[in-house]
């Protein structure tokens, strides 16, 4: 063999080489993703993702959560997450093994109200969302948010989650101020004006329901009965099941909301999982659904 030869022999050698270092990482890359895709798709996880209001931490369901695992049996383990202004995730309590249907509260170390934040803690809970997505590989989850958690939550399906491998399969929100403080509905705030701008990015395949607290028919002591019902632009039309439900009588002030027993009754009977599906039963009175609404 000629000196030339050789040359070109070692060079050829050389260049698979090359070649092989550069495609391992990616077929390694392509392995792990086809696994991590596999092992979502056979999930059977489906939390329920909590959002509290402003001025709440993630303790603020704890109550809440307390009578639910009462009355089912200690069903549902409880993982509570804090995102820091710098993005750090702080976690306590933890996911049982074999349960299925977590609680995992969401809350943020800034807190405050008022539009500017809440577009933080979208940004925020999106964060966390990715975190608990790559940690978990769930393949759906329910979404519940109180006051402001239902507009972060909101903020969030708009602006952030447009994902094909996770879906979004119910939403309840409990007092939420869709237009903040507008007694009125002919007076849209910039919130509510910009949600209606960017409604057809939320899910399609979404059950919303949307929960309004009256001490007098006319607000929770906070909320005003119509901010709630200014959800209906956003959602109403857009999503598969629209439904608004008002809640009366004791612990109907807006604080007391994620404690009262008509809401753990709803909860149950819409959102968590349960051997007779009563999602297609008629809504109680008091509940209005956007199939025998006029459009």
């Amino acid at each position: 063999m000629s000196k030339l030869q050789r040359k070109s022999l070692i060079l050829l050698g050389l260049s698979f080489l090359f070649l092989g270092a550069m495609m391992w990482p990616s077929a390694q890359w392509t392995r792990q993703n086809v696994a991590t895709l596999t092992k979502r798709h056979d999930s059977k996880m489906s939390p329920v993702i909590f959002i509290p209001g402003s001025s709440a931490t993630q303790n603020r369901f704890d109550e809440l959560v307390t009578k639910l695992n009462k009355k089912r049996g200690n069903k549902h383990s409880l993982l509570k997450l804090t995102v820091d202004t710098n993005n750090h995730i702080s976690y306590s309590g933890e996911i049982k093994p074999r349960d299925n249907e977590p609680f995992i509260v969401v809350g943020f170390e800034n807190n405050k109200d008022g539009y500017s934040n809440i577009k933080k803690q979208a940004k925020w809970f999106s964060i966390a969302f990715t975190a608990l997505a790559k940690k978990y590989q769930f393949n759906n989850f329910k979404a519940v948010g109180h006051s402001n958690g239902g507009l972060i939550y909101t903020a969030f399906l708009e602006n952030y989650f447009n994902r094909d491998d996770i879906t979004v399969k119910k939403l309840m929100t409990i007092g939420s101020p869709y237009n903040f403080e507008e007694t009125s509905l002919a007076h849209k705030s910039q919130m509510l004006t910009d949600f209606i701008a960017n409604r057809k990015k939320i899910p399609s395949n979404l059950s919303m329901y949307s929960i309004a607290g009256t001490e007098n028919f006319e607000n929770d002591g906070i909320v005003p009965a119509r901010s709630v019902e200014a959800g209906k632009y956003i959602y109403q039309g857009q999503v598969k099941h629209y439904t608004e439900i008002t809640v009366t009588g004791d612990q109907a002030q807006h604080s007391d909301l994620p404690q009262n027993q008509q809401i753990i009754t709803l909860l149950e009977q819409y959102i968590l999982s349960k051997t007779t599906n009563r999602m297609n039963q008629p809504p109680k009175a008091g509940a209005n659904s956007d199939d025998e609404q006029e459009h």
